[in-house]
């Protein structure tokens, strides 16, 4: 965290609301950012996290077409879906908004204005295909051809899925239309555009300069590449009736391009959250942090900054931590293909297990590269890490101060190991803070691991078990009072990260949630005479079965798949 402001803002990317969402995208800018919002609750520090389903654009107009339904009802069933999801999975939205709702248009189409009245916006006529048996204007997604470059018969009008190409639709051979199955004609029509050129030389090639050392290298280095490429000017208008209408009087059959009304998206849920949402928008002590994927990094860094500025009332970002990709069963997850694990179905069959999912994304979470998830590697790190380690060390702790102490807290002083200590007082809470605010979050839930394992390997060594079999009864209780210090502490410690657990943990400690704040980790002490509870299991084993179950499950998406 190069630079401490006096509040935060911090958004994830708005999801799609033409599908569920899938664990690619939960790695990849929302458990990020779930932990940093945690973590800024625990220090106390004022934030609001912002969300919302990216609810306009063509995907959703087809999709809705196909099944015979509007786009609106499209996008109900999306949003209502993600929204629900990511509430059980644990994500800490301060507002999950929408850009279908009126408030949003009404913002977006205030946003526009501006930059028009300001004179920033141009005005330019060129051809685009015409369905002339619908009367329809197509957009790039609306048209599909032989791809010039792999022979492909089905490229879309803005790119190959096959072999990965950006094309345009005039690229494309033989171009039929996804309405009527005809070849479109060529007509004029007339857009608006927002010249990125001109932002370059102005002020976006400082600014991005200016955030080299301080921005992740991956986010630095494809923001640099566009910029060496140099900047187009950029069209914020299309030729759509589902959207954001163009609020000018020659805009008839418009809308606002989605890539431009989306981000507005963050000011309109931060106006629908609080009547103080100028506060976080308009003044410099407030801090801007987008957590996105990389394939958001031109929006994010670039044109989204770039309209802020040209807009001229508004902070623009501070930092974009974006993550790279993660991959399944080493190949790129597909929506199309079915070829991802959902997050909506993984709750329903791994119910109560959602902290288990959490701590495997953060674990393999793709900060600087790619990453892959596999099954196999989600059962070992359940088993090995949060049931055996974690769980073990709690449960053995437990059961202990249970049997032998009633659950009541032995001793005022304990037994204490020098370097424990300095983990949970000094180290760990310095150094996990650290890698939280430079968004190292697998360093982060490392060290304290790390801290769970030092705790488990003390219980070991003290063999408290065997003091009280030699009627040390002293002794051992105040090994494992000093044990019970430890796991009070790692509650808070933790709880980014495994919140459902920490919350476990503070019922078992019969402890209330206010000692959630990271200045407690010092000063947090179980009083002698304290009640403790009867333990529940934090986790559960993760069987063989299920397991075979999940990729006998992805199998048949690929037997399906290949036989299309």
């Amino acid at each position: 965290m190069s630079k401490r402001f006096k509040r935060y803002i911090v958004t994830s990317a708005l999801p799609y609301a033409n599908g569920p969402l899938h664990i690619g995208q939960i790695a990849g800018a929302y458990l990020p950012a779930d932990i940093y919002v945690r973590y800024l609750r625990l220090k106390e520090v004022e934030v609001v996290y912002i969300c919302g389903s990216d609810e306009h654009g063509v995907p959703i107009t087809l999709e809705a077409k196909k099944r015979g339904i509007s786009p609106q009802d499209e996008v109900d069933k999306y949003h209502k879906l993600n929204k629900k999801s990511f509430e059980k999975f644990g994500i800490s939205f301060d507002i999950y908004h929408r850009t279908s709702d009126r408030l949003h248009h009404e913002t977006a189409s205030d946003f526009f204005k501006k930059l028009y009245d300001k004179g920033i916006l141009t005005k330019e006529e060129h051809e685009q295909y015409y369905d002339e048996e619908n009367q329809q204007f197509l957009a790039d997604r609306y048209i599909t051809g032989t791809c010039p470059n792999c022979s492909n018969e089905n490229a879309y009008g803005d790119q190959c899925e096959r072999c990965g190409s950006s094309l345009s639709p005039k690229e494309l051979i033989d171009p039929k239309s996804v309405l009527s199955g005809k070849n479109p004609v060529l007509r004029k029509t007339s857009h608006w555009y927002l010249p990125l050129d001109k932002f370059q030389k102005e002020w976006i090639e400082k600014w991005i300069d200016g955030h080299k050392n301080d921005w992740k290298t991956n986010v630095y280095g494809q923001c640099r590449s566009w910029l060496n490429e140099g900047l187009k000017p950029r069209a914020v208008t299309r030729d759509l009736d589902w959207g954001v209408a163009v609020p000018l009087p020659d805009a008839k059959g418009k809308v606002l391009y989605v890539w431009f009304d989306a981000p507005v998206g963050y000011i309109s849920a931060t106006k629908a959250l609080t009547k103080e949402w100028e506060k976080y928008w308009k003044d410099e002590e407030s801090g801007l942090i987008h957590f996105i994927g990389k394939d958001n990094i031109v929006f994010h860094c670039i044109i989204f900054p770039a309209m802020l500025k040209a807009h001229g009332e508004y902070i623009v970002p501070h930092n974009v931590p974006a993550n790279e990709f993660m991959n399944m069963e080493g190949e790129k997850i597909s929506t199309s293909r079915n070829w991802a694990v959902w997050l909506h179905e993984y709750l329903e069959v791994f119910e109560g297990k959602e902290d288990m999912l959490r701590y495997v994304l953060c674990a393999n979470m793709p900060e600087t590269k790619d990453s892959d998830f596999t099954w196999k590697d989600f059962q070992a790190r359940s088993n090995n890490e949060l049931v055996a380690i974690l769980g073990n060390f709690v449960n053995r702790v437990f059961v202990l101060m249970n049997k032998n102490f009633n659950g009541i807290v032995p001793a005022d002083q304990y037994v204490v190991d020098v370097n424990i200590d300095n983990e949970l007082n000094v180290s760990c809470k310095t150094e996990v803070a650290k890698a939280i605010e430079n968004y190292n979050f697998r360093h982060a839930l490392n060290l304290v691991m790390n801290l769970v394992r030092a705790g488990n390997k003390f219980l070991s060594d003290t063999e408290p078990w065997k003091l009280l079999k030699e009627n040390k009864t002293k002794e051992a209780g105040e090994i494992l009072t000093y044990c019970l210090q430890i796991i009070a502490k790692l509650t808070i410690i933790m709880e980014p990260f495994l919140p459902f657990t920490s919350r476990k943990l503070i019922s078992m400690l019969n402890l209330n949630e206010d000692i959630l704040k990271w200045k407690n980790i010092e000063t947090l002490k179980l009083p002698k005479g304290h009640k403790i509870n009867e333990p529940t299991l934090l986790f559960e084993k993760i069987e063989d079965q299920v397991i075979e179950e999940q990729v006998e499950k992805l199998k048949g998406s690929k037997k399906v798949n290949s036989r299309q």
